[in-house]
């Protein structure tokens, strides 16, 4: 560990880490952000500070003005304290969150998504060992956290008993985790919570659109596609080859170490199978919804055809906790650890539990968002800076492309996912959707920019975490190491992520179910 400190102290690296160390936790960056707004919004309102909106129109015809709102006003102090306890629960991303955690937390403590990691790759040949390994990373990120505490030290010993370098497969795991953080086959919870803050983002200008936690879901399956060679070509061509030799841990450590490559027994390979079933079983029951007379989920007198399965894409908050609860419990039920409704209960209420700093920071950013509505600011902002944009003369694509990099650079200081989309949303949705770009395809290069350098920031929750996975095999192995081997998969995965998204908007290609990468602002009177 001397190493380690002494190279915290140098370089670039020891000065990112310091700043980053200065700042306050989110929670009190939002509540700071909430002082410096009362402020600029009592400035900005004596200053008579307005744009014209670009869609609606009074009673005669005339443009509505758009001007500035004082949070000091008599209206709005009111509004703060008055609707505190609604403004909180009516946080977008704090239902959806709650609403999905509320199964995941029951099919991670019952075992089922660390089970699901460790068959994924347990049995991969040595040459398909990478590949395998940063495929599940990106698909454990629907375990949330369980993925960085299971696959990224059980790839380590994984990488060891084929004869390879087991940091190597730290770093791929640690790649497909947290590099590739939004890439998935399927929406997850991430989807919800970046949803619903879109959706909140979204209604300063259009007050009837509602998030589809599936807006994204064709662009993330590419994410998966593209960064899955990357993550196998910088793991096995350019990481492995350059890593010093490493020194085998003691008996015992190696022993504890292996716990999590040890074969499945056979109630975990009964659970898996009861698992599959009960998957396949909800979504039978999420088709016949579909399908069946009468179609709930289906909306017959949709004005058009795009919106027929608007009650479908809605309804999957619910159906994503229903698949993963089932699944669960028939996991837990199969290996034990669920004998009645009552261990299914508290596993649900320990998921929660983890939720408890969640909900802090969402009391914060939803007052954040709140108020920056309320006094026209972000709406204002968002119409100008659309109007200088265009007349600025960029294309499209390469606006998508510098949120991507502001993401990625904005990353390297705050680590959380929510609470820099809860900051940079109110303003880049809004004006994307002025100039003709769909809050699905902002938030989707969003997305990019975000997970590509989650793995070179000290300040990332889980990176001291995997240093100390990676001292197991190498005790010389400091933070300046680590960062220096993730930094190759960080420059290529921003690289592929930037293609990916000019691509995209390049082809107008389809985000997922219903969503595209253009938008039409409704004319509302």
């Amino acid at each position: 560990m001397a190493e380690a400190v002494q190279e915290r102290q140098k370089g670039i690296l020891g000065l990112i880490e310091r700043a980053g160390n200065k700042l306050p936790d989110p929670v009190f960056i939002f509540f700071w952000l909430i002082g410096f707004l009362i402020v600029g919004s009592a400035i900005a309102a004596a200053l008579g500070y307005s744009a014209q909106h670009p869609t609606q129109l009074n009673e005669d015809g005339t443009p509505v003005i758009i001007t500035a709102a004082s949070m000091l006003s008599p209206e709005n102090i009111q509004r703060l304290w008055v609707d505190m306890p609604e403004t909180f629960t009516h946080f977008h991303p704090l239902g959806y969150v709650l609403v999905v955690m509320l199964g995941a937390g029951v099919a991670e403590r019952s075992g089922l998504f660390a089970a699901a990691m460790r068959a994924g790759v347990k049995d991969a040949p040595k040459f398909l060992l990478t590949p395998a390994v940063a495929f599940v990373g990106m698909m454990g990120n629907l375990a949330a956290d369980a993925a960085y505490v299971v696959l990224i030290p059980l790839a380590g010993v994984l990488y060891a008993a084929a004869g390879r370098h087991p940091v190597a497969g730290i770093a791929a795991a640690f790649a497909g985790v947290s590099g590739g953080f939004s890439a998935n086959l399927l929406p997850g919870q991430l989807d919800a919570l970046l949803f619903g803050i879109t959706e909140a983002a979204a209604e300063q200008v259009v007050p009837t659109w509602d998030a589809n936690i599936a807006g994204n879901w064709f662009f993330i399956a590419a994410m998966l596609v593209a960064f899955l060679p990357v993550i196998w070509f910088v793991t096995d061509v350019i990481i492995e080859p350059r890593l010093k030799k490493y020194s085998t841990p003691d008996g015992e450590a190696l022993q504890n170490l292996g716990d999590a490559n040890a074969p499945l027994s056979s109630g975990e390979r009964k659970g898996l199978s009861r698992a599959g079933i009960a998957c396949l079983a909800v979504i039978g029951l999420w088709a016949a919804f579909v399908f069946m007379p009468g179609t709930p989920l289906i909306d017959e007198e949709a004005a058009i055809p795009q919106a027929r399965l608007t009650p479908f894409y809605q309804s999957l908050v619910a159906g994503f906790f229903v698949l993963f609860l089932a699944a669960g419990w028939a996991y837990g039920a199969a290996v034990g650890v669920i004998k009645t409704h009552r261990d299914a209960v508290k596993m649900m209420a320990g998921a929660m539990g983890d939720l408890s700093y969640y909900l802090v920071l969402a009391f914060a950013a939803a007052h954040f968002v709140a108020m920056f509505n309320w006094s026209n600011l972000g709406l204002i902002f968002a119409v100008q800076g659309a109007d200088a944009i265009q007349h600025s003369g960029l294309p499209l694509p390469t606006l998508l492309v510098l949120i991507v990099v502001f993401a990625a650079a904005i990353n390297l200081l705050i680590g959380s996912a929510s609470a820099k989309w809860a900051l940079m949303a109110p303003v880049l949705v809004p004006m994307m959707m002025l100039l003709g770009v769909s809050p699905e395809m902002s938030t989707a290069a969003y997305r990019v920019g975000d997970g590509a350098t989650n793995i070179i920031t000290p300040l990332m929750v889980y990176f001291p975490l995997v240093l100390t996975f990676c001292q197991r095999w190498r005790t010389d192995f400091g933070l300046g190491s680590l960062t220096a081997v993730m930094l190759p998969y960080s420059l290529w995965i921003l690289i592929t992520g930037l293609g990916l998204t000019f691509a995209w908007v390049y082809l107008d290609l389809p985000l997922g179910p219903g969503a595209i990468v253009d938008y039409t602002m409704p004319t509302q009177p």
